[in-house]
């Protein structure tokens, strides 16, 4: 057992117009709708094991399946510590983009942190309600469709420049056994929140992270 993560490209005016207390149950049904529960594959449609997952009857989302995590929010911790190992070691421009793009998605951001990266702005005044209790949150991951952009231009920097990486990764942040063991594994899980950034920003959709 552990915290799962549901990744969805949503569509901020739909959710806007949908009262405030069925949004959670909206998106969890449009996540997992009640037909896919025994298909085998964590409630997500058979026939994909990576990447979008679209269907016509929810044209107003799309959820993303991340590279072989089942689910799980493990790799997305993992990489996210992964990351405090190794950021010392990043080349400079590799650094920020990195510590913008992560911070805004599941990494709690450098402890010597003396600038805001925007990771703990308020995500979504009035459609969600303030979370009662943060050790079991409502939702992992919210953007709104302003702060995508920003993740999806730090991004752009990263990208080209991940490689660059593998050699300080191997050496400061490569630990076999666990999630996210080494740098293949953190490159495929940060290109995967690259492809759903990416496509936030490009339909001008916001990002939410459901702990399903």
């Amino acid at each position: 057992m552990g915290l799962d993560i549901t990744v969805l490209v949503v569509d901020w005016d739909h959710l806007g117009r949908t009262p405030a207390a069925e949004r959670l149950g909206m998106l969890e049904d449009a996540a997992y709708p009640d037909d896919d529960c025994d298909d085998g594959v964590g409630g997500a449609d058979a026939g994909v094991e990576h990447g979008w997952v679209r269907r016509p009857d929810t044209p107003w989302c799309a959820l993303y399946e991340f590279f072989r995590t089942l689910g799980s929010f493990k790799p997305h911790f993992w990489a996210g510590q992964a990351w405090e190992d190794v950021r010392d070691f990043a080349e400079p421009d590799l650094r920020a983009a990195l510590d913008v793009f992560l911070a805004g998605l599941f990494w709690l951001g450098p402890d010597d942190a003396d600038t805001d990266t925007g990771a703990e702005d308020e995500p979504v005044v009035g459609l969600f309600p303030a979370e009662r209790d943060p050790w079991h949150p409502r939702l992992l991951v919210v953007r709104t469709p302003e702060q995508v952009p920003d993740l999806a231009r730090a991004w752009a920097v990263a990208a080209p420049l991940l490689e660059d990486l593998r050699a300080p990764y191997a050496v400061h942040a490569e630990r076999p056994g666990r999630w996210t063991a080494n740098f293949e594994e953190f490159a495929i899980l940060v290109r995967d929140w690259g492809e759903v950034v990416t496509e936030a920003s490009r339909s001008g959709r916001g990002l939410i992270g459901l702990p399903i």
